[in-house]
């Protein structure tokens, strides 16, 4: 999945260490990343090719450091340039693209955090962790990280895929959706499967999390056994489609990054 890259090591603990020369800048604009793509990998700029201005420490992948340079205007020159990062997701790029996605998920948050929500007055960075402080009335913000459960619902050799509607994602997926306040991991499963196809699931089983960082969401995958009536009831305004699926229909995982294509996999192949 986006998250293994291992031998590799993802170090998100913040940091105030001071850029060197050699450490990476993620430039981002917008839903841009400023970059190049060659022979499979994701090339970003180096803090020697931008300068130390204005650099917020993001993370480090092994003894690499990552900073954040937002919103800057810089050349599209030697094959650079501003790149959607949503077409990242569909590259092979190993921990470049677990780095890019983290990075714009900070970027998008300290983006938001200028002014305080509270009092309306400007934010500044905490000294101490990573946060967001408001000096006037000590509004303290943290990066935003939403729960979310993705179910896969089985009975038997079948398991139920849905598709969105409306949204760019047009290939099959799991049930979905966010906790609310208030609701257990495991009553999130049985509303958001109730709401989205009428079933009634049993026999929750965890199987794992993964931070899904593209939309600054932390998922946990469940398998449910189907409890009662087969009869599924989509709902309309959520999705296009929701239906049974043999095993021997369902597609085979392509991307190898999310927790819902190593979930529908997982069945396919008889391992769940």
């Amino acid at each position: 999945m986006l998250q293994d890259i291992a031998p590799h090591i993802y170090h998100n603990q913040m940091s105030w260490k001071e850029p060197d020369a050699d450490d990476f800048v993620l430039v981002f604009k917008g839903r841009t990343l400023y970059c190049k793509v060659e022979d499979g990998n994701l090339i970003v700029p180096r803090v020697k090719d931008v300068g130390q201005e204005k650099l917020q420490y993001a993370f480090s992948i092994d003894a690499r450091a990552d900073y954040l340079l937002s919103d800057a205007e810089l050349p599209e020159t030697d094959g650079f340039s501003y790149m959607d990062t949503g077409r990242l997701r569909s590259l092979n790029l190993g921990p470049a693209l677990m780095a890019a996605a983290a990075g714009e998920s900070l970027y998008r948050w300290y983006s938001g955090q200028k002014f305080c929500g509270r009092c309306g007055k400007p934010m500044e960075k905490s000294k101490t962790e990573r946060a967001m402080v408001c000096p006037a009335c000590g509004n303290t913000v943290y990066p935003k990280i939403c729960p979310a459960v993705i179910v896969a619902i089985h009975d038997g050799d079948r398991l139920v895929l849905t598709r969105y509607k409306d949204r760019p994602f047009k290939k099959y997926a799991l049930v979905a959706g966010f906790n609310e306040i208030g609701e257990s991991i495991e009553e999130t499963v049985h509303r958001e499967v109730l709401e989205e196809t009428g079933l009634r699931v049993k026999n929750l089983r965890f199987y794992k999390s993964q931070p899904w960082v593209f939309t600054d969401t932390l998922l946990f995958g469940f398998f449910a056994e189907l409890d009662g009536s087969d009869e599924i009831t989509v709902q309309e305004d959520e999705l296009a489609e929701a239906g049974w699926f043999d095993r021997s229909e369902i597609p085979e995982d392509e991307s190898h990054i999310s927790l819902t294509g190593e979930m529908m996999e997982q069945f396919r192949k008889g391992l769940a």
